[in-house]
């Protein structure tokens, strides 16, 4: 990082996860403080933060609701006192799967609010003092179901194809002001999200890899995005799916 002194900051949404945390923990290996964001399960993002420390790194965690468009925005405030906000790794998302045919109107709302109003919600308030520091970096995490579909998820899909058209457009407006906007699409990653619905012979089926991929790998690519070296990579969804899509 170019401000040893005072080091850029992080923050990534849903980092008390597998995923989240594994990104918290490379932004933090790449030089960020990194703010470990959690909805209602603080003590776990405050574990991450925690490990971060421990390893040499800086960390803190915080807890706020990320469809509360106006808790966020308190939240945000709060953390913005302190200098801006350099990285944003928009992380936060949730499954409630079943075929659209018998999905109920909750199950639809309430993926895409924390997906994607979520993203509004926390994105928003950090652009203009990103372009006053002229650096910035917004990483929104989407899924591969976004790019070929996958049954039981047409909320969750929908949710994180809005995502690529509103980083496209982010990007546009926000490039000359040292800002960048992409996506990484994950596909078949470990840990708890996977569980039953991938077991080794389908994931052997499904993925031209034949293998789930690890956390790290997906953090590795968002924390690049993060770094000064990516500058000029902006308005993309990029794979991370073992060659699915």
């Amino acid at each position: 990082m170019s401000q040893a002194h005072s080091p850029r900051r992080a923050l990534v949404t849903g980092g008390s996860g597998d995923l989240g945390g594994a990104i918290a923990r490379a932004l933090a290996a790449g030089g960020y403080h990194v703010i470990v964001h959690a909805n209602a399960g603080l003590a776990r993002a405050d574990d991450v933060a925690a490990a971060i420390r421990d390893a040499g790194g800086s960390a803190q965690a915080v807890a706020f609701d990320v469809t509360d468009g106006a808790a966020t925005r308190h939240a945000l405030e709060t953390l913005l006192a302190d200098g801006p906000i350099h990285a944003v790794v928009n992380n936060a998302g949730v499954h409630e799967d079943s075929p659209m045919a018998g999905m109920s109107e909750d199950a639809w709302r309430r993926v895409i609010d924390v997906s994607l109003h979520g993203f509004f919600h926390v994105t928003q308030p950090l652009l203009l003092p990103m372009a006053r520091a002229r650096f910035g970096r917004i990483v929104s995490v989407s899924s591969v179901a976004a790019q070929l579909g996958n049954r039981g998820q047409a909320n969750y899909a929908a949710a994180k194809s809005a995502l690529h058209g509103a980083t496209r457009s982010l990007a546009r407006e926000m490039a000359s002001r040292g800002i960048t906007a992409n996506v990484v699409a994950p596909g078949v990653i470990e840990g708890r999200m996977i569980g039953e619905d991938f077991p080794p012979e389908r994931i052997r089926e499904i993925v031209p890899a034949q293998r789930a991929g690890k956390p790290e790998e997906v953090a590795a690519l968002v924390a690049f995005l993060c770094s000064d070296a990516a500058g000029y990579i902006n308005g993309q969804v990029i794979g991370v799916n073992g060659g699915m899509a």
